[in-house]
């Protein structure tokens, strides 16, 4: 049914706002009215012109311009309000992620354009492949909207999408402006490596005398206020001797925001609410279903198998840390979960001669944006070139602009680099496609334009970053999202780049995690800050043995963090859960490590918001990394011949092919495997890389049983289940 005129009216006043969202960073009123006028008109063309019933090619084609300019609005508020430090534009980008999804649920609910769409699908054969798939997306994505249903249920879909939207805002708004602190007294007791992070503070001290109090001078004690956002948190916990100030900040840091858990059992509640109305048993069916797994059952059997192949090997390094912790303090000592970066370290540290700031010298940030280049120079033949910004487009002075320019095709898009922290900015490290590519015309290609946002902090007694290897590979695991957008050569933004099935989106980022792991790559960038010496190969061949000494007690956490997401927003249990009950019995039943009572760490658990029932996409990606790295990288990777499998066979296409197609295409073979309706990882890659035996195979009745076993837990929770900890 067709929305009222009064509805389109405002529809039409909300989009005319967000229009003028995309000059925010224009200093001129004039340009920005004059750039408002000529989107929202093509806008209002394009729409009229799909309801005259064009060609199925003209429909998708005009579909794909519609979405690329509503994606323009949405996708330069994201960046603005999670990086802006002025505060003013924040909020404005605020009003715009919100007032363009009630835009969103007026397209969405247009039946002229669902039935062109409708009609494009059913005349698939005069499109290309591509064009097909689009078709079919746009209109599963319009009956996920719910233009299917009769008014009262769209009317509630509406209401739902939006106020799930806002639920999520809510969320991230609140692990920025809530992230919690330690007060740490005397100042002895924090690392000197660490105080760059700390803020003085003064107390009156307990030792001043009687004589001193009553003639009015007051000793004062000196201590440090530590913020436990999640980097100064893991720092604290990794490089801080002194258990209590662990145990302070690791449960602090892992009881903020407390206003979260109210809002995550809103959005809970409201995505189910979406997912039943619009036909799907759970949201977990709701997302998971267009995956490449298919079902919450197939996505359910992977995580349980890959549970069980690694459980042994993080139960030894359980036992390992502990033993450690036994030696250092007492025979009785028990092994806390504040202990694990800090005991972890150690052992890393005594087993393979590592000092983490030695390994940091090797990598000033300078040096690693270099890293990047020569990558890209030796895979692609491409060249990362600094650019200036035209006045008012910088949102901040550390912000770099780069366009990746090839000799032969010319410019392929546009990155812009904005990585280190400062207050107010979004708290972790992220991809923003600010623009998707697309073929306007046989001689014309839209760029795509991306944005690489990290937190990395100045070193002590510098401004520029040094960065620890662990911060290394997340810079190459965000390079390699932006790699993805910026090298596809989609005809649809649509299938842009990293607009793909959410279980292979992932996969590039983690591959090029295996470039900041090897030397043959490190070799090329990472020098002394001070002498310029390379790093030598015997501490990259100790990073690497230290990078794979806990690695499946990190496999665990993964597991955990994914059943934790399909918990939460798969079967509705008969009366409303307690969260941090369902995280502590999902603690108990896949990892070692106990829970910290009062502790509710799901709270800024952020991929609960875009990653939604999909986190599992993770470990996807992780065993289909091992798999391309092993077969088509391991032997030379920075030849043109492995950067042109990459780019010719997987990187290019985005999403415009099936991702099984693009997987078999890029290996030939061996990479997944069919399963209940659904695909899965092959996962003997990663299991050789971890040294772990992955010929027990669990049979289907052993499979079926420990599925039936999990239900039945995750229905039984109660307060006296001993939980298992929440990890930082």
């Amino acid at each position: 049914m067709r929305p009222s005129r009064g509805c389109k009216r405002r529809a039409t006043e909300c989009f005319q706002f967000l229009l003028l969202f995309i000059c925010v960073l224009s200093n001129h009123m004039k340009s920005r009215r004059v750039i408002v006028l000529l989107i929202y008109v093509r806008s209002t063309e394009l729409v009229a012109f799909i309801s005259t019933m064009p060609s199925a090619a003209d429909v998708v084609r005009a579909m794909d311009e519609i979405s690329d300019t509503v994606c323009s609005v949405v996708d330069s508020a994201e960046l603005c309000r999670h990086t802006h430090p002025d505060r003013e534009y924040v909020e404005e980008a605020n009003k715009a992620s919100l007032r363009i999804n009630e835009y969103l649920h007026y397209l969405n609910t247009d039946h002229s354009l669902y039935d062109a769409v409708k009609k494009a699908e059913r005349e698939g054969n005069s499109l290309t492949e591509e064009a097909q798939r689009a078709a079919h997306n746009l209109r599963v994505d319009f009956e996920k909207g719910g233009i299917h249903l009769c008014e009262e249920k769209l009317d509630r879909v509406n209401q739902l999408n939006i106020e799930i939207a806002q639920l999520c805002r809510q969320f991230g708004e609140n692990i920025i402006n809530d992230p919690g602190y330690v007060d740490v007294f005397p100042t002895s007791r924090i690392p000197k490596q660490l105080r760059h992070l700390c803020k003085p503070i003064y107390q009156s001290s307990s030792r001043e005398s009687t004589a001193l109090s009553k003639s009015g001078y007051h000793m004062k004690e000196r201590g440090f206020r530590i913020s436990t956002e999640p980097s100064a948190l893991s720092s604290v916990l990794q490089c801080t001797a002194d258990e209590e100030v662990r145990r302070m900040a690791y449960i602090k840091g892992n009881s903020v925001p407390h206003g979260n858990l109210h809002v995550l059992d809103r959005l809970i509640a409201a995505r189910h609410e979406l997912a039943r109305i619009t036909g799907y048993r759970t949201y977990a069916d709701f997302v998971v279903k267009q995956n490449m797994a298919s079902s919450p059952k197939v996505v359910a059997s992977f995580l349980l198998e890959m549970s069980e192949i690694v459980k042994d090997k993080a139960d030894e390094e359980f036992e390992a840390i502990w033993r450690v912790k036994r030696e250092k303090c007492s025979p009785t000592a028990h092994l806390e979960p504040w202990d694990e970066a800090y005991y972890t370290a150690l052992m890393k540290s005594s087993a393979f001669n590592l000092d983490s700031s030695v390994v940091a010298s090797y990598f000033p940030l300078p040096q690693c944006i270099e890293g990047l280049k020569i990558l890209v120079k030796s895979l692609f033949g491409a060249k990362c070139c600094n650019i200036p910004m035209a006045p008012g487009e910088s949102w901040h002075p550390d912000v770099l602009k780069m366009s990746l320019h090839h000799p032969e095709e010319g410019d392929l898009g546009i990155l812009y680099l904005d990585l280190y922290s400062r207050e107010g900015k979004y708290p972790g490290c992220a991809h923003f496609a600010i623009k998707g590519g697309r073929r306007i015309s046989d001689n014309e290609y839209q760029l795509p334009v991306v944005a690489l946002v990290c937190n990395f902090s100045g070193s002590p007694n510098s401004s520029i970053a040094r960065l620890n290897h662990w911060e290394v590979e997340t810079l190459f695991h965000e390079f390699g999202h932006a790699l993805h957008s910026l090298l596809s050569r989609t005809d649809y933004q649509h299938f842009s780049g990293t607009r793909v099935v959410l279980d292979l989106a992932e996969t590039p980022s983690n591959l090029f995690e295996y470039y900041a792991c090897d030397f043959r790559v490190l070799k090329t960038f990472a020098k002394h800050y001070s002498t310029g010496e390379m790093i030598p190969e015997k501490l990259v061949e100790s990073m690497q043995a230290a990078r794979k000494m806990f690695a499946a007690t990190e496999l665990q956490r993964q597991i955990f963090y994914a059943s934790i997401d399909q918990t939460l927003f798969g079967e509705e249990a008969a009366s409303p859960r307690d969260t941090s009950l369902v995280v502590a019995d999902l603690k108990r039943q896949f990892t070692s490590w106990k829970h910290v009572e009062g502790t509710h760490w799901q709270a800024r658990f952020s991929h609960l918001l875009n990653y939604g029932a999909g986190y599992y996409s993770y470990l996807y990606a992780k065993c289909f990394a091992a798999t391309i790295w092993k077969k088509v990288c391991q032997d030379d990777p920075l030849s043109s011949a492995t950067g042109t499998a990459l780019r010719t066979n997987f990187l290019r296409h985005g999403g415009a092919k099936e991702a099984s197609v693009l997987l078999n295409d890029l290996v030939g073979g061996g990479i997944l495997k069919k399963r209940d309706g659904g695909i899965v990882p092959d996962i003997a890659s990663l299991c050789e890389e971890m040294n772990v035996v992955c010929d027990v195979k669990l049979t289907e009745g052993k499979i079926c049983g420990l599925l039936d076993q999990s239900k039945l837990l995750s229905a039984s929770i109660h307060p006296s289940i001993r939980d298992v900890g929440s990890p930082p």
